[in-house]
């Protein structure tokens, strides 16, 4: 397996692996990571889809790419996913699954043809004092201190920022910035989150500093992440042949283990109460699935407040169970065992009363019901005391959603702190009161919230005890590698798996690169994995990283006048001068 970039790897078919034939493959779990595997063993190894078996506990595939409408409680989603058009392996998969919404097009089609149309970008990315914007939304406000501490994070070593929290690197000034405040309700970081990986974020995604105050490098699917990205590829493979199976939990992977050399033996599971498993020979290939960002959510409902479920974890137990074995399965406890530091809660609110959507368009500036873009992204309320963030995505969210009806997406970051109108931590309110918190942040007088909530909503809180699991501090071989060295007819795939890349968790990206890196090592497929798009190579970009760092400030150059002037007078004449002046680091 290799890394490419380029036409010449990227339209280049693979010829069928020798031997293909004769091999078969398990697939532990029917998230994402699963399903963009079996596709690749299908379209780059030559594998008949009728070989392949994807064993799943729960009752329907996507994994943490959901969305259902629930008879008694109402539409769902645990979360959503935000895209940018460099995930190259996302897009490398979805241009050969056929839209389920545009005749003849592919899934990228559709979704490439959707953002020409309707780009991405929010008109109001903050809001404070109920539902009011704060002043200086577009500015990132970091002083010299703080950008000190950024660009230090930027140049250590990734040795340097493992076992270590983001508070340890990054000090108050950066902590009270806009940057900080846009960066971590955007993706979900705590200050108490592995600043390795907060490092690897900056370096993926350097190219959308100046996009964080307004979403405009972000895009979305037209529907929620079920409908949209798991329907299509689970009908893909349905039509090839794929087996589903589900109410089974894999419990255990049995391995012969010899030097230089790993073998997957055997699959155990538990189907219906009854144990069951299979036996693997060299031909036989398991992808495990390790970890579990939503592993033991529980829904509440308008009335009932969500639970925090502590139990028995079956994802977790089962990299346990692995990594017991042998070091180089990972260290599943790491991430695993640490749900205070882990867990986060979202809710999904339908609106009934026609109140509620008049508050929504006051902030987003763009009507609920129009069809297109609404917020751009979430809204954070910046003086929450959950850190609340809530967004409203494209009308309709679900396909069967009824037209008078807007879905609101709601997450908050401190989850034990006291609320600002319903004076309880969220993991403790209900539907219904969320619903009231939400409605006093969007500025709903005070003696009109309580009614609102109570008959102009209907809510489902989810709890996720493990959904930033991922971020807790850590270091090299904490998670196993894709194919681990010696491993001849297995590997470990998405989340928790460490790709040979220098690619970030917690994207769909990520759960289509590490079994894409899985099935090309295991078959050897003659056809580069696409590398991470090299914006943190690019000066260009890096300049333009820095400009909007700076908020438009130039630089300041010491000394006198005249050597001032005639240091810029000399750069001015050189393409480095126009590199400078396009990110507005020198004056024009």
């Amino acid at each position: 397996m290799y890394y490419s970039s380029g036409n010449y790897e990227a339209f280049a078919r693979p010829r069928k692996p020798e031997g293909i034939e004769n091999k078969t493959a398990f697939f532990v779990g029917s998230g994402l990571a699963s399903l963009a595997g079996a596709a690749f063993l299908i379209r780059d190894g030559h594998m008949s889809g009728d070989r392949i078996t994807i064993l799943e506990r729960l009752a329907l595939p996507g994994g943490a790419l959901d969305g259902i409408k629930d008879p008694e409680k109402g539409f769902v989603i645990r979360g959503g996913r935000e895209m940018e058009e460099h995930f190259e392996c996302l897009w490398d998969l979805y241009r050969s699954i056929p839209s389920l919404e545009v005749e003849g097009a592919s899934v990228l089609d559709e979704f490439y043809w959707l953002d020409k149309d309707d780009p991405n970008f929010s008109l109001q990315r903050a809001t404070q004092n109920q539902g009011r914007p704060i002043e200086d939304v577009a500015l990132l406000t970091l002083n010299d201190r703080a950008q000190k501490d950024l660009i230090t994070l930027f140049l250590a070593t990734r040795e340097e920022m493992e076992n270590r929290r983001i508070n340890e690197v990054m000090g108050e000034d950066f902590l009270k910035s806009n940057f900080w405040l846009y960066w971590r309700t955007m993706f979900a970081f705590e200050e108490w989150h592995s600043a390795l990986e907060m490092k690897l974020y900056v370096h993926r995604f350097i190219h959308h500093i100046g996009g964080l105050a307004d979403f405009s490098a972000l895009k979305f699917t037209r529907h929620n992440q079920y409908e949209s990205l798991v329907e299509p590829l689970y009908k893909w493979l349905t039509d090839h042949g794929v087996t589903f199976r589900y109410g089974v939990e894999v419990t255990d992977v049995d391995f012969d283990i010899t030097p230089g050399r790993k073998q997957a033996t055997r699959i155990h599971w538990l189907q219906d109460g009854a144990v069951g498993g299979v036996d693997l020979g060299p031909d036989d290939l398991v992808f495990m699935t390790i970890g579990s960002l939503t592993e033991n959510s529980d829904n509440g409902d308008h009335h009932t407040p969500a639970r925090l479920n502590e139990g028995p974890a079956p994802a977790w137990d089962l990299w346990r169970n692995i990594a017991a074995k042998d070091p180089a399965f990972g260290r599943p406890d790491v991430f695993g065992a640490h749900i205070a530091q882990t867990k986060w809660e979202s809710a999904t609110i339908t609106t009934l009363d026609p109140r509620i959507p008049a508050y929504i368009q006051k902030i987003a500036k763009r009507d609920p019901f129009s069809g297109t873009v609404v917020t751009g992204g979430i809204v954070t309320v910046k003086d929450s005391s959950w850190l609340m963030s809530w967004t409203v995505s494209r009308h309709p969210h679900f396909k069967q959603q009824p037209k008078d009806q807007v879905v609101i997406w709601v997450y908050s970051l401190f989850v034990d702190t006291p609320g600002d109108f319903v004076k309880k931590p969220m993991q403790d309110c209900t539907g219904e009161e969320i619903t009231q918190e939400l409605l006093y942040h969007l500025g709903v007088p005070v003696e009109d919230i309580a009614d609102l909530a109570a008959t102009g909503a209907r809510a489902v809180p989810v709890m996720m005890p493990y959904i930033t699991a991922f971020f807790m501090p850590r270091q090299a071989g904490d998670r196993p590698d894709v194919v681990p060295q010696g491993a001849v007819n297995f590997a470990f795939i998405g989340q928790f798996a460490e790709s040979a890349e220098r690619d970030c968790i917690f994207t769909t990206e990520y759960s289509v690169r590490t079994p894409m890196e899985a099935v090309y090592t295991l078959l050897n497929v003659e056809r580069g994995v696409p590398e991470v798009f090299n914006s943190t190579y690019d000066v260009r970009k890096l300049l333009a990283a820095v400009g909007h760092v700076r908020d438009g400030k130039a630089l300041d150059i010491p000394g006198p006048a005249f050597i001032r002037d005639f240091l810029l007078k000399r750069i001015d004449a050189t393409e480095v001068g126009e590199l400078l002046r396009d990110a507005h680091l020198i004056s024009q």
